[in-house]
C-alpha cells in the first residue's frame, strides 16, 4: 500500500516536470558531443513544432499516429460492412434463381 502511494504522490508531484525537460534533450547533447548548433537546431525545432501545431513533438506525433489507428478501425468497419451486405445479396439472388 505504501508502494502505490509512494507511486501516486511521485506521479502528481513530477507531472508538472514535462515541458522543462525540453530543454533537457539539447543540453545532453552539448554535454556529450559538444555541438552546440546541433543542439541549438534540435531546440529550435521543437519549439517551431509546438508553435505551429500548438502541441509538443511527441504530443503532435501521439496524435498522428491516434488518427492513423482511427483510420484503420474505420476502414475495417466499412470493410466488415459491405462483405455482410454483399454476402445478403448474393443469398438474396440464389434465392430468386
Amino acid at each position: 500500500m505504501k508502494k502505490i502511494l509512494l507511486i501516486l504522490a511521485s506521479f502528481m508531484s513530477l507531472n508538472g516536470c514535462m515541458q522543462s525537460t525540453a530543454l533537457l534533450g539539447p543540453a545532453i547533447t552539448v554535454g556529450t558531443t559538444g555541438n552546440v548548433y546541433q543542439a541549438s537546431l534540435s531546440y529550435g525545432s521543437n519549439m517551431a513544432v509546438k508553435q505551429i501545431t500548438g502541441k509538443t513533438p511527441s504530443g503532435h506525433m501521439t496524435s498522428y499516429v491516434d488518427n492513423k489507428n482511427k483510420e484503420k478501425k474505420f476502414e475495417k468497419e466499412i470493410t466488415r460492412l459491405l462483405q455482410s451486405h454483399i454476402e445478403i445479396m448474393r443469398k438474396k439472388l440464389a434465392l430468386k434463381n
